[in-house]
């Protein structure tokens, strides 16, 4: 029956889309918090990391036997990311304004669409004027059950060994703190620390794209030198990935191809520098290599057999967060799903009434507390207003504005 309502939002070729961009807003963070080791979560920056080079040549699965892995297998939704949202409201007595606010992974899928078969399904509900976005954990726990029972790199190696060399890269670029307050023991060392993805620091930045403002969470890998003192300035964060040495023109063609979703992750947080290991198929680290997030799009225009336009991303998420904010008007739950291969996003109510576990019970209690604190502050500016004395200017001109325009 829900399929029988679903709405549609077509994916059209690119060439529907290609265009100047819509305006986009640069990301800027407005607050962060971090995953310690035991997944405990805390406000502000105690897992950040500094980016050093690793060493080449270092191998890759070294300590793959004792990897701690977090378990996924509990759904956290946007947990932790209106936790951190809550605690900054609480700073400034003010809701955020956006009208999206998701995982920067959620927004990923949507943006690559053009040129993406990925399936999704994700769980939206409306609540004070946003639309909350959160990925469908059954949805996500069968995709992973089904990548693991996967063997890849010629039937040599289970998907999860692959993921696993993705941590152990990024174990082996970062610090702890700064390079200067870093003994030379710690950095030697690295290649022997043990690997745990339960760790994690999240960046929060407020965005846009056309009309648009998203509020977006996602994972911050490092950082190259230091975070500005001002708020909202660009801060030099750096993306790890790894990828397969390319020594012929089909690797070089499957590499620019994942330069798409590269560009993706790092244009949504604001992370300027992306820096790809490249590894041998046994996973030896051979190589390093820095990419401008800026300069992407524009070398895969230029000097690339893959095509692909960061424009036809940008104006194609436009249209569909315009769509979404049009269509999802009342509470309720909805999902958001591709289906493989498909050429459309579906759209259909799963609960008609509440919001699931989409919004915590937490933070729609902080919310109308937040409202009592402003109607209360509202009273107190009205009542530490001096009363205007009859036959006085504000009396005679109290059907006008402060600017003197009527209302």
């Amino acid at each position: 029956m829900a399929m029988a309502m679903a709405l549609t939002f077509p994916i059209h070729g690119p060439a529907r889309y290609a265009a100047a961009s819509q305006p986009v807003k640069r990301p800027k963070e407005f607050v962060s918090f971090s995953y310690d080791e035991n997944r405990n979560w805390s406000l502000g920056d105690k897992s950040l990391k500094w980016y050093y080079p690793p060493n080449l040549g270092a191998d890759l699965n070294k300590g793959y036997d004792q990897f701690i892995s977090h378990d996924d297998s509990v759904d956290e939704h946007l947990d932790g990311l209106l936790r951190a949202v809550a605690k900054h409201e609480e700073q400034t007595n003010t809701p955020i304004d956006a009208h999206i606010l998701t995982w920067r992974g959620m927004m990923t899928k949507i943006m690559a669409a053009p040129y993406d078969d990925e399936p999704f399904e994700m769980n939206a509900t409306l609540y004070r004027g946003c639309i909350f976005i959160e990925e469908n954990h059954e949805f996500s726990q069968r995709k992973k059950a089904a990548e693991n029972r996967q063997v890849v790199g010629n039937g040599r190696y289970q998907m999860s060994v692959y993921q696993y060399w993705g941590y152990k890269f990024e174990a082996l670029c970062t610090m702890p703190r700064p390079w200067g307050e870093t003994s030379r023991e710690y950095i030697e060392s690295r290649e022997d620390k043990i690997v745990n993805n339960a760790e994690q620091y999240c960046s929060v930045v407020r965005t846009g794209f056309g009309n648009t403002i998203v509020c977006l969470g996602g994972e911050v890998d490092a950082i190259w030198d230091a975070k500005p003192e001002i708020p909202g300035a660009p801060i030099n964060w750096v993306e790890f990935k790894t990828s397969a040495e390319i020594t012929h023109k089909g690797q070089q063609a499957r590499f620019d191809r994942k330069l798409l979703k590269y560009w993706i992750q790092s244009f949504l947080l604001g992370v300027p520098k992306i820096i790809v290991g490249f590894r041998s198929q046994d996973g030896i680290l051979k190589s390093i290599k820095e990419f401008d997030t800026i300069k992407i799009p524009q070398y895969v225009q230029t000097s690339s057999s893959v095509k692909w336009d960061g424009n036809v991303c940008i104006n194609f998420t436009t249209q569909f967060l315009e769509w979404l904010r049009s269509t999802i008007k009342d509470e309720g739950v909805w999902r958001i799903r591709r289906a493989p291969g498909s050429r459309n996003i579906e759209l259909f109510k799963v609960e008609e009434v509440g919001h699931g576990d989409v919004v915590a019970d937490s933070f729609m209690n902080w919310r109308i507390q937040l409202e009592c604190i402003q109607e209360r502050q509202k009273h107190n500016e009205a009542q530490s207003q001096p009363e205007a004395e009859p036959g006085s200017s504000q009396t005679q001109n109290s059907d006008q504005s402060s600017g003197g325009v009527p209302i």
